[in-house]
C-alpha cells in the first residue's frame, strides 16, 4: 500500500468528520437531557396521581362506611309510618280543597236552559263533599235531565232527590242531595279527553 501524498498540501478531511461527529454527539447528548428531564416529570406526576389515587379511595371508603352507618341508624318502621302520616295528610288537603269555580262550571256544563239553581251547600265528609242543590224548573222532565247531566260528568255519585214542592209562582223546586267527588270528575274527563 502507498502511503506517499503528491499533493502539495496534504489534507486528509479530518475536519469535516470530527465537525460531524461532534455535531452528532451535541445532538446525542441534547436528546438526553430531553430524555431524562421528561422522565424526572412523568414520574414526578406519576406519584402526584398515585397519591391523590390514595387519597380519593381512602376518601370513598370512610364516606362508603358512614353511607352505612347511616342506613344502619334509619328506623324502616318510622319512614313508613311517616309516609303513611303523609298520604294522610295529603288526602285531607286533597279533600279539604274546595273550587267553587270548578263546581260551578260543572254545573254550567250541565244545567238545561229551563232549571236555575237558587242555593248550593257544600259539607265536608269522609267520601267528599255532601252537596244539597236546590233548583227551580217548570217541570219534573228538566230537572230529571239536570240530574242525568250532573251524573254523567263522574264527579258526581248517588244523586237523589231529597224534597221537591210547587212555590208560589207555580215552578217546582227540589232539593237534590249528592255527594262531589271533584277528583273523579277530572280523571274522567282527563280519559275522556285522551279518547
Amino acid at each position: 500500500m502507498i502511503r506517499t501524498n503528491l499533493s502539495t498540501r496534504p489534507f486528509y478531511n479530518e475536519r469535516v468528520v470530527r465537525f460531524w461527529l461532534l455535531a452528532f454527539g451535541v445532538l446525542l447528548v441534547a436528546a438526553t437531557v430531553f430524555n431524562v428531564t421528561r422522565i424526572i416529570h412523568y414520574s414526578r406526576s406519576d406519584t402526584e396521581l398515585a397519591t391523590q389515587a390514595a387519597r380519593d379511595e381512602a376518601r370513598a371508603a370512610e364516606l362508603r362506611t358512614s353511607a352505612a352507618r347511616l342506613r344502619a341508624s334509619v328506623d324502616l318502621k318510622q319512614v313508613d309510618f311517616s309516609s303513611s302520616e303523609a298520604r294522610q295528610a295529603n288526602e285531607l288537603i286533597d279533600r279539604r280543597t274546595f273550587s267553587w269555580t270548578e263546581l260551578f262550571n260543572r254545573f254550567e256544563a250541565t244545567l238545561p236552559e229551563e232549571v236555575r239553581i237558587s242555593s248550593v251547600r257544600p259539607k265536608l265528609e269522609k267520601r267528599g263533599f255532601a252537596l244539597t242543590i236546590v233548583v227551580v224548573s217548570r217541570d219534573v222532565d228538566q230537572v230529571n235531565l239536570f240530574m242525568e247531566n250532573l251524573e254523567r260528568t263522574g264527579a258526581f255519585a248517588d244523586l237523589l232527590v231529597s224534597e221537591e214542592h210547587f212555590n208560589e209562582q207555580g215552578q217546582l223546586e227540589a232539593s237534590l242531595v249528592t255527594v262531589y267527588l271533584p277528583a273523579a270528575g277530572r280523571a274522567e274527563a282527563s280519559g275522556a279527553k285522551a279518547q
